[in-house]
């Protein structure tokens, strides 16, 4: 999909049982560099669920990187400050959901 708009990439993750405290710290550490280091991010949120209406399915820890267009998307997505984040998350998610939505 193109867009000539801003473009919300969305991470949502069930993690493994056992993933050790500082590999998400490592991940919180890595994610912390994208708007230094990757060009077109407007922002970035990241962190747990703390919804009161517990409709999370599992999916209790998100991302959230907004991006100016769909070509800084594509450039975070091939960048290797976000492949550092993509591994981590690889390695200890159970489940993984990625939406990008094409915000208006």
């Amino acid at each position: 999909m193109t867009t000539d708009g801003r473009i919300v990439h969305v991470v949502l993750v069930d993690w493994r049982d056992g993933m050790p405290a500082a590999e998400l710290e490592r991940l919180h550490t890595q994610i912390g560099l994208f708007r230094a280091e990757i060009p077109g991010i407007a922002e970035v949120t990241v962190g747990p669920s703390v919804s009161p209406e517990g409709l999370e399915a599992g999916y209790g820890w998100g991302l959230v990187v907004a991006f100016v267009d769909a070509a800084a998307r594509d450039v975070y997505l091939d960048h290797p400050v976000h492949a550092v984040a993509a591994e981590i998350i690889g390695a200890w998610s159970a489940r993984l959901v990625v939406v990008d939505l094409a915000a208006r």
